[in-house]
């Protein structure tokens, strides 16, 4: 064959071939706009979520309840080295529900998981809950509430409840109380709760993206490690502030030298301290895809708070999906963007749960605000 004729030849044959490659290969990746905050700027802000909070100003402690509409796909990830949780094995994915009814943090330490047996009982009276199929007559279903406490038996108020304490009680009353608006700092499961030398408290945040998906946050901050800079009012998360969320101090500030722990609690003692919080979106996804969203999570309490995750904290992320809305291909990329987003998020509503925080009198911190 003539040279030139061969030289056409395979020229003609790799057009034919890129042709066919193109027409089978996925869509060339285009970045996404940036998005904006939610109306609410909670976690809220995600279609079929609502929040409910109770406290009880005598003990100085509450408890706070994530309630989506219909069962929504969850998973957890625990990374302190101190943990208080209920339920969380329900929700690992070579088990069966992987899907919860309502999450509840909670105030309380050990006494605070209680509020799980109120919300479930308020579930399960109305019901609500899982089951394998139809019911038996008179048999109620079995609501799955996942739930994580903190540590704020020593932060001021009357603990002597005896034999009743009043957790369960206020579990009732905060999924009574779940609405789409909420209060942060004060409130809640942060009510009792002190973040480093600082009080600490509910927290929340949101995002919307430029093609629509939601993601949200909500945590009760009572963190060993601080969440602002050594010697100033500036928080960690500075750099992921939307507007002045929380007071739009900047960056600038920000700088620590090794071992500088200068808000953090000095001594901090296991168990008794812990940032527990919950991410949210309306993506569809499945559940070991949402126990990759909550790992990447994590990432928001080491971006708001040092040092975290230490032996002597309980650092609990549950991560649920309301799967209001289709997930694009490749799905790969989008769990690790809702990640990557509920990371931010969860930064921004750790620094918000401080920044919104008063002290009651006779508190043994003072007040972001106080500084």
């Amino acid at each position: 064959m003539d040279r030139r004729v061969m030289l056409a030849s395979m020229i003609s044959a790799a057009a034919v071939g890129a042709r066919a490659r193109a027409a089978t290969a996925p869509p060339a990746f285009t970045p996404p706009g940036l998005g904006h905050m939610g109306a609410r700027n909670l976690i809220t802000d995600v279609p079929g979520l609502r929040v409910g909070q109770a406290q009880d100003e005598r003990a100085r402690t509450g408890v706070t309840v994530i309630l989506p509409d219909v069962l929504a796909v969850a998973a957890v990830d625990v990374r302190g080295g101190g943990p208080g949780t209920r339920e969380t094995d329900a929700l690992a994915g070579e088990n069966l529900v992987r899907a919860v009814n309502a999450v509840t943090l909670s105030g309380g330490s050990v006494y605070g998981l209680a509020a799980a047996d109120g919300v479930a009982t308020w579930l399960g009276a109305r019901g609500i809950g899982y089951g394998m199929g139809p019911p038996a007559p008179g048999v109620p279903p079995s609501p799955i509430v996942p739930a994580a406490i903190l540590f704020d038996l020593p932060h001021g108020g009357d603990k002597r409840w005896g034999m009743d304490p009043p957790y369960r009680r206020m579990g009732v009353e905060a999924v009574e109380a779940a609405a789409q608006s909420f209060a942060l700092g004060t409130a809640g499961a942060g009510y009792g709760a002190v973040s480093g030398g600082l009080k600490g408290g509910i927290g929340s945040a949101s995002v919307v993206t430029s093609d629509g998906l939601t993601v949200g946050a909500i945590v009760a901050v009572n963190s060993a490690g601080s969440v602002v800079a050594p010697g100033t009012k500036a928080f960690w998360a500075a750099p992921f502030e939307m507007g002045r969320e929380f007071g739009g101090l900047g960056v600038a500030a920000l700088a620590a030298q090794p071992d500088d722990w200068e808000q953090g609690k000095p001594p901090p003692q296991a168990r008794q301290n812990t940032t527990i919080a919950c991410v949210a979106t309306d993506a569809i996804l499945e559940p070991d895809e949402m126990k990759r969203v909550a790992m990447m999570a994590q990432d928001g309490m080491a971006r708001a708070i040092r040092p975290v995750h230490a032996p002597f904290d309980g650092d609990v992320v549950f991560a649920l999906t309301t799967g209001r809305r289709a997930v694009a291909e490749p799905r790969p990329f989008t769990v690790a963007r809702i990640g990557a987003l509920a990371a931010d998020v969860l930064a921004r509503a750790i620094a918000r749960g401080v920044y919104e925080a008063t002290a009651w009198p006779g508190c043994p911190v003072k007040a972001w605000r106080d500084l």
